[in-house]
């Protein structure tokens, strides 16, 4: 094994961590230890690489994507780390190793596990996966004003954790669709601002409007009925620059949903960037559905109501790590699709920070009783989520928070039938779409 030498290249930027508690050498110190309780304890956003010698171990968040791809050289292996397909693409042609290239031998990186490579030549050994983030299921009671008092101020933390780290002077605009996770991240930041003494005149609603959406009215009632209307500021949009090819070019994947919600986040992101050049700082609501475990359990022919209750952090993380069902080029649940959400605001030059995918949020969410709550019922689980932000949203900013029906982002900025016309929800038009810009 000696004589393999070895390289690691990582194109990952530092500046792109944003660690509340420590440094970045001191959390890459803690991921370099392998130790998951370390690691645990790394708070804010995070995509880092630790090596020494021939021992390299990697980790993340659940809001950043973090890729690698090891190439085989006659001194030793090649080691490439980035937070897109197309940077390993570029770094293996500049080093003459393109021809051992295609997207599904890339590698992500799971959220909430250390992965740790070996890197002593040919044939490759597997990667290893320790857990750092364990929550503890069926914690909390029954009662739903506790549930919500806790779930809703954990994330008030976050906020305020967030807030604390941007220029006084930085204006602040949430991604908003007046639903329950848009909504609730709203109300509570312009509570938690003024909270710390900040002037919320800095924040501002973002709403897509194609021009029938339902969500524009959805998001003037929410904010209407709170008696705060003045913060809503639509971004008008066109339907016609829907470009399905450039946003698989920038989203990196092909799921129909995820392509249709980097669709309506591109198009929010260049509007709100052709408004105002110099904005930066973006918060949103995603994850929060994740969380409360509210999609539409019928549209997934694999799902049951046992196995959403049943598995711990299913949405957040798919099947899980080393189950058959787990993509180890694209990872699963949030873990794979957050790319949905980052890659659009990175695109556009957004700084974005989703409350809802914190370590500490979620873990009130897993420790929700759902078992006892729902009893197995469908309709139960998806009354839930209302319930427990409401009166999460209460109990912490005072506010009687509005709650709607649950829509899709990308199903509240256009009508259904109008995006069809657009973008193709036939998964395997939209692969071969992606494979295309490599092959």
């Amino acid at each position: 094994m000696d004589e393999y030498i070895e390289r690691v290249v990582d194109l990952t930027d530092p500046a792109a961590n944003h660690i509340y508690n420590m440094t970045v050498d001191e959390a890459r110190a803690r991921v370099l230890s392998g130790r998951p309780e370390a690691v645990r304890e790394i708070e804010g956003s995070f995509a880092l690489l630790a090596r020494d010698g021939k021992t390299v171990r990697l980790a993340r968040s659940l809001d950043r994507p973090l890729r690698y791809f090891l190439a085989k050289r006659a001194a030793g292996p090649a080691l490439i780390v980035a937070d897109r397909i197309d940077a390993l693409h570029a770094q293996l042609k500049r080093e003459g190793l393109a021809g051992q290239f295609h997207p599904s031998y890339t590698r992500m990186v799971p959220a909430h596990h250390i992965v740790e490579l070996h890197l002593i030549g040919c044939p490759d050994p597997d990667p290893t996966y320790t857990r750092f983030f364990t929550p503890q299921r069926n914690a909390l009671p029954t009662d739903l004003d506790e549930i919500g008092r806790h779930y809703i101020g954990a994330l008030a933390d976050e906020i305020a954790k967030w807030l604390r780290t941007i220029p006084t002077q930085e204006p602040i605009g949430v991604c908003f669709s007046g639903g329950i996770d848009s909504g609730a991240v709203f109300v509570t930041t312009y509570h938690v601002m003024r909270k710390l003494g900040m002037s919320p005149s800095r924040l501002k609603a973002f709403t897509l409007n194609f021009g029938d959406g339902p969500d524009l009215k959805q998001a003037r009632q929410f904010l209407d009925q709170l008696g705060l209307g003045l913060f809503l500021e639509p971004i008008e949009a066109d339907l016609e620059t829907l470009d399905v090819a450039e946003t698989i070019r920038v989203l990196e994947d092909y799921k129909p949903l995820d392509v249709e919600c980097a669709s309506m986040g591109l198009t929010l992101c260049r509007g709100i960037r052709a408004l105002y050049p110099g904005w930066r700082h973006l918060i949103d609501g995603d994850g929060g559905d994740e969380n409360l475990k509210d999609y539409p359990i019928q549209e997934n022919p694999e799902l049951t109501i046992r196995s959403v209750v049943g598995n711990t952090m299913l949405y957040q993380e798919g099947w899980g790590v080393g189950k058959i069902k787990h993509s180890l080029t694209y990872s699963g649940g949030l873990s794979r699709s957050y790319t949905r959400t980052y890659a659009p605001a990175k695109h556009f030059g957004f700084l974005g920070f989703s409350p809802f995918t914190r370590p500490n949020v979620i873990e009130v969410a897993e420790g929700i009783p759902f078992t006892a709550l729902t009893g197995m019922s469908v309709e139960k689980l998806y009354s839930l989520k209302g319930e427990i932000v409401a009166r999460g949203v209460k109990a912490v900013t005072g506010l009687d928070m509005p709650v709607f029906p649950k829509r899709r982002f990308q199903h509240g900025a256009v009508r259904v039938e109008q995006l069809r016309r657009r973008v193709s929800n036939r998964e395997g038009d939209l692969r071969k779409e992606f494979l295309a810009i490599y092959l």
